[in-house]
Formats: C-alpha cells, sequence, structure tokens
C-alpha cells in the first residue's frame, strides 16, 4: 500500500477492514465449553477472543510475534523539553542494536522478535513552535517506513518508540486534538521543575503558531508530531490492513495513533493497550480512545517494554484458549449438568 497524499490515508481510514465477527463468535462458544467458570479467566478470555477475530481464526497462533520500535529526533529538543540531550536517541538506537536494552531482555522472554528502525537521526524534525515539524512528503515516508516495517505474517505486533523530547511531542498532540492545553505535559524522561514549566510554554506556543489547522488531524500529525510517531501510525495501518492485533505500548505510542480516531472512530479496534504508563496523561488519553490497559505496572521506559510485557499475557490466554480441555473432552460436568 502506498499513500502518496493525505487524502489517500483519509480514503484509508474510511474503509477500514473489519474483524472476523463469525470467528469472534466460534471462539467465545469455545471458551464457554472449556473446563472452567464462564468468565473465570476475566480478561484473558477476552484477549483470546480479540486475537482470534482479528487473525480470522478460531483457534489464533502466536507463532511470528513482531516488536517494531521507531526512533526519531525532535527539533524542539533544541527548548531545554528534556532531561537528556538529543544524542541518546542514537546511542540508545546502538544499545538497541547490542542487546543492551531491557526491550531486548523482554523481547526474549516474550518470544518475540525485535525491530528496530532509526529515522533520519541526523536530520531532526523542525521545532514545531516556529515551524511546521514534517511537511506533508516528510510525514508521507515516515508513514510508509512504518507501514513497510510489518511483516506480512506477524500474529501479533506490539509497537513502540525511542526520541528525545517526543514525550513534548506527545503531548502536544494530545493538546491539539482533545484541547486541554499544556496540562498534557509530563515529566518524561525526568525533567525537574523548570523543564516541566518549559515544555507547558512549548506546548502553549505550539498551539498559537498553528491554531489556523487544528481542526484537521493529519495536518497536526505532520505539523506538531514527529518521524517515529508517524511510523507507529504507519504499521498500526499496516496491521488493520493484514489482519494484525497490535498492542500499543505507553503515552507517546498512544498519542502518535490519536489523529487516526479523530478520522475513524473505530480505526484502533484492532488495537489493545499493553499498559498504562506512569507518564502524566496517559491514563485520560487511554480513557478518551476507550483502551482499557492490560497492564498497569508504573512503567514508564518507552522503548515498547509495556506492550512488550503484555505479549506474556497473549501467550498465556492463547495457552489456555488452545490446550485447556472442553467439558466433554475432560468428562466434567458442566454447568447445569
Amino acid at each position: 500500500m502506498q499513500f502518496d497524499t493525505l487524502d489517500d490515508i483519509r480514503a484509508f481510514c474510511r474503509d477500514l477492514p473489519q474483524g472476523n465477527a463469525h470467528v469472534a463468535d466460534a471462539a467465545t462458544r469455545r471458551q464457554q465449553n472449556l473446563t472452567k467458570p464462564p468468565g473465570s479467566l476475566g480478561r484473558l478470555e477476552e484477549l483470546a477472543i480479540w486475537l482470534a477475530r482479528w487473525q480470522g481464526r478460531e483457534m489464533p497462533r502466536l507463532g511470528r510475534v513482531t516488536i517494531a520500535v521507531f526512533a526519531g529526533n525532535h527539533g524542539v529538543a533544541g527548548r531545554g523539553v528534556s532531561a537528556y540531550p538529543q544524542a541518546v536517541t542514537g546511542q540508545m538506537v546502538a544499545n538497541f542494536d547490542a542487546g543492551g536494552a531491557a526491550i531486548n531482555q523482554i523481547a526474549q522472554s516474550a518470544g518475540a522478535e525485535l525491530r528496530v528502525v532509526p529515522i533520519e537521526l541526523d536530520r531532526p524534525t523542525r521545532d514545531f513552535t516556529v515551524a511546521s515539524a514534517m511537511d506533508a512528503d516528510e510525514f508521507l515516508a515516515a508513514i510508509d517506513i512504518g507501514y513497510r516495517t510489518v511483516p506480512g505474517d506477524c500474529d501479533l505486533l506490539a509497537v513502540g518508540e525511542m526520541g528525545i523530547a517526543n514525550t513534548t511531542t506527545a503531548a502536544m498532540l494530545c493538546a491539539a486534538l482533545l484541547g486541554g492545553g499544556a496540562r498534557w505535559a509530563g515529566r518524561g524522561t525526568g525533567v525537574d521543575e523548570g523543564g516541566l514549566l518549559r515544555k507547558r510554554a512549548v506546548i502553549d506556543a505550539g498551539l498559537d503558531f498553528h491554531r489556523g489547522m487544528l481542526g484537521d488531524p493529519l495536518g497536526v500529525a505532520a505539523a506538531l508530531g514527529g518521524r517515529e510517531l508517524a511510523a507507529i501510525a504507519g504499521a498500526v495501518l499496516a496491521a488493520r490492513r493484514q489482519g494484525i492485533p497490535v498492542l500499543l505500548d505507553g503515552f507517546v505510542a498512544t498519542a502518535a495513533v490519536l489523529p487516526l480516531v479523530r478520522l475513524e472512530r473505530g480505526a484502533l479496534d484492532h488495537c489493545r493497550a499493553g499498559h498504562v504508563s506512569a507518564e502524566s496523561g496517559h491514563r485520560e488519553l487511554l480513557r478518551e480512545l476507550a483502551l482499557d490497559p492490560l497492564l498497569d505496572l508504573g512503567m514508564r521506559l518507552g522503548e515498547a517494554s509495556g506492550a512488550a510485557v503484555a505479549i506474556l499475557l497473549a501467550r498465556a490466554a492463547l495457552a489456555c484458549h488452545a490446550g485447556m480441555a472442553t467439558f466433554a473432552e475432560a468428562g466434567v460436568s458442566g454447568a447445569g449438568d
């Protein structure tokens, strides 16, 4: 799929493939016949049915699970909104490649392949307080990178990011698309009070500079977003086209797909929130998107770490769905027998 214009994305979002309701019903019936009281596995049952719906298989599989981490740099970092210098983005990408980061360990534990995709780290987006972060072509190029990162035979995709200053960018998108102004700003990598005030001032300045185009979700995503956020959106669109369920990571990854929801409310039906992060604003953003997080562990690392931990839940859900005996198979009396 090639998006040559923003209108191509808008058209795609108006005609999104839907999950397989027939398969979901069959998976639900199986859950009701397994050797347990109905509903007793709680959200593990819902996870198994969700996997079935979007994979189009009554018996889902998790043979190939992919974690995609996109990295980008932001011009607004020059405004002093992060506790770390911008060089850390590239240094952490090198750490991912060397296997030394948290996501490497979690991916291995979860039986998932890790794809790390740096996007023009030597060319940060422009400072959105004085210019558009990206023009339409730059935004579309990042969308395309994300779209093409998703393998067609993937059974489950987890998405995350790395990018110094990108919690400011995520907060900027929330403020522009949901209102509420600078209250979306949080401490990100651990900025002090002065850094938090600078983040809030940057958001106010960005809203003022771009106030004429805040009604256009994709225009906002280009002018106020980042390359790694656009790539996440592209990956989520690819997953929808290919029938792949998606686990979203934290605040930044969730803000990255907010523009899609503003185009089409059902754009994230194939997604689940892997966790709710400790970053200020994430819990409220999930409420806005009607996403109930699978985990609440106080994590705020990014790099898809929370979504990757949630893969373990998906594996547990599938193990029960596929491996448990039915009442008839086990010779166990069911309810009412």
